[in-house]
């Protein structure tokens, strides 16, 4: 059986003939996916130059591949143009930041905006992408109205700003909390979206990238735009999941992401009446991970809500606030 993974790797070796490079090497491959029902590939790939006539021998090659070689019944083929996308990016000067996990519910979504806001604090210049796009919970976890974007005079969505982050979310594009029923190439349109078509401050130093849990079409998606993120994986004490993040990590890894560390929340719960620290979740999860991914543990995070008036970010000099301090440090540390 044929996987978008498979699908991915013998694709990413093709050849793009308007600048005779691969496509792994352009950064072309759009979107991989498969239509198991009917049996059809769906590939969105960008071309150097898609509107020169060799453009057509593109079109035969991968024809061929995906029919004659690999047994699929049909193909649906969007080409795009890659020169436009990398002028309307920061790519070349940004660093990115993703946090990951391989399950729901271990609170990925907090921790990569209280990382963010740390980074603003620290006075550098930062983005948030909530790229979760069936749970978009960065507006909630920030606490932001939902509101429609405004947009510049050249179509550019306006990122909002909270704690001196910009910050962009489905969650702002779509009405009345409704579930996205979206498959492959609208998500794909979504994350360039993002990536392209935002008009962030130029002078931004740091995007943060709340990823979806797992390893799923978003996932693979992220690896075409931003193929030099870093990821810190999210996981807690439990073993169950600590066994999940593993498998998240190793699929980071499989897409050439490099990562950079693991985080653990949810640790233990600081017992008021006797100070004692309860291991509500086990123990050993994020040691276990990081052994595993071959990574440091970052830092682990206490069960805990913050002292201030915000149900989700932490100040400072709280508990969990020095312990993002620390973490973010580490991260500068490593530039």
């Amino acid at each position: 059986m044929i996987t978008k993974e498979l699908l991915r790797e013998k694709i990413e070796v093709l050849v793009d003939p308007t600048c005779n490079k691969t496509l792994k090497e352009t950064g072309g491959i759009r979107y991989v996916g498969i239509d198991d029902e009917n049996n059809r590939a769906i590939l969105i790939i960008a071309l150097d130059k898609k509107d020169l006539d060799v453009a057509k021998q593109f079109k035969i090659a991968i024809t061929k591949l995906v029919k004659l070689d690999l047994g699929f019944k049909g193909l649906k083929l969007e080409l795009e143009d890659l020169t436009p996308k990398e002028k309307g990016t920061v790519l070349d000067k940004v660093r990115y930041i993703g946090i990951a996990s391989g399950k729901g519910g271990v609170g990925k979504s907090t921790i990569t905006a209280n990382l963010a806001v740390t980074f603003a604090r620290l006075g550098y210049k930062v983005g948030l992408i909530d790229a979760d796009i069936y749970g978009p919970s960065i507006p909630n976890v920030l606490e932001m109205e939902i509101q429609n974007p405004k947009g510049t005079a050249d179509e550019k969505i306006i990122p909002f700003n909270k704690f001196d982050v910009e910050v962009i979310s489905t969650a702002f594009l779509i009405e009345d909390n409704r579930p996205l029923m979206w498959r492959g190439p609208m998500l794909n349109k979504i994350l360039e979206l993002f990536f392209y078509n935002v008009e962030w401050d130029s002078d931004l130093e740091y995007i943060f990238v709340d990823l979806p849990p797992g390893t799923g079409d978003v996932a693979l998606d992220i690896q075409a735009f931003i193929p030099q993120c870093e990821i810190i994986v999210v996981t807690t004490p439990h073993p169950t999941a600590a066994k999940i993040a593993v498998k998240a990590g190793f699929g980071a890894k499989q897409l050439n992401h490099e990562i950079i560390g693991v985080i653990e929340n949810m640790s233990y719960f600081q017992n008021p009446e006797n100070d004692h620290h309860e291991l509500i979740f086990g123990e050993g999860g994020g040691n276990s991970v990081a052994k595993q991914l071959g990574v440091p543990l970052l830092g682990k995070l206490e069960i805990a809500q913050p002292k201030a008036d915000h149900h989700s970010i932490f100040k400072t000099d709280e508990p969990n606030g020095l312990v993002y301090l620390s973490i973010a440090k580490q991260i500068l540390h490593k530039k």
